[in-house]
């Protein structure tokens, strides 16, 4: 219980004041997804609401569906208590990654579970392609929740990465075929077609979002955050809370690390995805499976473990520069990758941080994330989840 009351603590703590339901309400939900069922009388020692004021929330968004009773616990004197957790179906949420190779859609239910899935690979992305597809799949999507349930879908998030328009040479496409992005307000477009709240986050940042809702609660409470998409991104996280500073903090794929020629480069030159694209490509070899499924994919291993290497090499350096800056006691690593190909660059990049020079700062423990390849999807619906229901 120590650890459900410090915890608490830094999560926020509740009021008894009359005018704060709504915020109370939050705190508790937030509670039982951090700390799985919980008890009413656990739930006010840790929020330090009365009894009485748990009660009655617990009660309230019972009836709304948003809870579900337990078994009794028995065997203690006085009365048993009913631990309490959050109903899976008591809300729906949509979310959309726009990435540089594929846009994809999800339905997740109140507990972060994805349902239902629609994916579609491109060269580049448009945004009357995304528009295109999103518009085409969303109802057909929306229909999987049951009839009766369909007004509870909470709202449309959508997880891209910002500035697209300068990515052009990166993608290797001509600068005119992104430029249209610069116009385009992809959230007030997409709310002109649905009728539901619409909201928009950088894509690392949704991933690091969906890693602190998802992933281990049980680990360091300030840690940094690496994702592997086409390009690597990630995100900071300090006290249990994603940092976003003005909207994209903590891009990390801008670091500067060794270019393994005597020269500098920014990280997201050594460690994307990309990279290990472009020399599958360079050998002659097809790409396209590197962008439908995070799954068995038949990479050249020569080609592999020189990607993994020089990856390894780049997050090692860039760690470092992070840990300069801030004493992070744990890095999250995760991306759209295979598991077997995760766990061999986390134990490269343990390798490659030990011949570092760490005089004056504290190693970080290096550990897989817990969201996993579809942590930028469940970031993007997370983002009505969060919002609506949980307290930042």
């Amino acid at each position: 219980m120590e650890s459900t009351q410090a915890s608490a603590g830094l999560l926020a703590r509740g009021t008894n004041q009359s005018g704060m339901r709504a915020r109370n309400e939050k705190l508790v939900l937030t509670m039982l997804r951090v700390h799985g069922p919980m008890a009413k009388s656990e739930l006010a020692r840790a929020t330090g609401l009365s009894v009485q004021t748990v009660s009655v929330i617990m009660r309230a968004l019972e009836q709304e569906g948003l809870l579900l009773r337990g078994e009794p616990v028995r065997g203690r004197v006085g009365q048993p208590s009913v631990p309490m957790r959050l109903a899976p179906d008591g809300a729906y949420f949509a979310g959309i990654k726009v990435g540089r190779r594929s846009v994809e859609m999800v339905l997740m239910d109140f507990v972060g579970t994805i349902l239902h899935r629609q994916l579609r690979t491109h060269d580049f992305p448009t945004p009357d392609g995304v528009l295109d597809f999103v518009t085409q799949r969303l109802t057909g999507l929306l229909e999987q929740v049951p009839a009766d349930r369909r007004d509870r879908m909470a709202g449309l998030g959508v997880a891209m990465p910002f500035f697209l328009w300068n990515w052009a040479e990166h993608l290797k496409v001509p600068p005119e075929d992104m430029m249209s992005w610069r116009a385009v307000d992809l959230q007030q477009d997409l709310s002109r077609h649905f009728d539901m709240p619409v909201y928009l986050q950088n894509d690392a940042s949704a991933a690091c979002g969906a890693e602190v809702l998802f992933g281990p609660q049980d680990g360091p409470r300030d840690f940094l955050y690496f994702y592997l998409g086409y390009f690597i991104g990630g995100g900071v996280v300090m006290n249990g809370s994603l940092v976003t500073g003005h909207g994209n903090a903590g891009a990390l794929g801008p670091l500067p690390v060794p270019d393994g020629k005597g020269g500098i480069c920014q990280l997201l030159e050594r460690t994307s995805l990309s990279v290990l694209e472009a020399r599958l490509k360079a050998a002659g070899g097809e790409t396209d499976y590197l962008w439908r499924a995070p799954q068995d994919w038949p990479v050249d291993p020569a080609i592999l473990q020189d990607w993994i290497t020089m990856a390894a090499d780049g997050l090692a350096h860039a760690i470092v520069s992070a840990c300069a800056v801030f004493d992070f006691p744990a890095v999250r690593l995760d991306g759209w990758l295979p598991r077997p190909v995760l766990d061999r660059l986390i134990a490269a990049t343990r390798d490659a941080l030990s011949r570092q020079n760490l005089s004056g700062l504290m190693e970080p423990v290096i550990v897989a994330g817990g969201a996993g390849p579809d942590a930028r999807a469940l970031g993007a619906a997370s983002l009505p989840l969060t919002a609506r229901y949980m307290i930042g």
